[in-house]
């Protein structure tokens, strides 16, 4: 049986290295690959640390108070955006692949290749499908087995 061809809306992938959008991707990939690591987080304990003991050295003052605040918050405003690149990065990977997967099994229904671009109320009907699939699926291997057993009891 031939299998179907399947076009998918994809950009061509640019590999030029030079263009801003390739430094913002190494920079991403970079800074979310340091920030999820022990050495990050043990740095970012310290640092706290560090600010917690020099209050007394600045009599807990305003300004003192204005550090960390601002510190963090723009912190998390980056990492927002860095954390988000890297979640569509991997999310878009791990489809890429899944629709390799479902387009080269035979017989695998073609439908689900762009799933994630439906919408969330098509997306539980397809599972209210396939969990019907499922529960057929399961009564007619149980109706196999029942017959295969029985066959060897005689």
């Amino acid at each position: 049986m031939a299998k179907k061809s399947v076009k998918r809306k994809t950009k061509e992938i640019n590999p030029a290295t030079g263009s801003p959008s390739n430094f913002f991707e190494k920079s991403s990939a970079a800074i979310t690959n340091f920030t999820g690591s022990p050495q990050a987080s043990t740095i970012a304990i310290l640092l706290v640390i560090a600010w917690a003991v020099t209050g007394p050295i600045f009599d807990f003052s305003e300004g003192w108070q204005l550090v960390i605040n601002t510190g963090t918050t723009i912190i998390t405003f980056l990492m927002v955006f860095f954390i988000q690149h890297s979640q569509n990065k991997e999310s878009l990977a791990i489809q890429l692949k899944l629709d390799a997967l479902i387009s080269s099994i035979e017989g695998a229904s073609n439908k689900l290749i762009d799933a994630e671009d439906l919408s969330e109320k098509e997306l539980r009907e397809l599972r209210l499908h396939f969990g019907k699939l499922s529960k057929m699926y399961a009564e007619k291997q149980e109706a196999i087995e029942s017959k295969t057993s029985k066959k060897t009891d005689k």
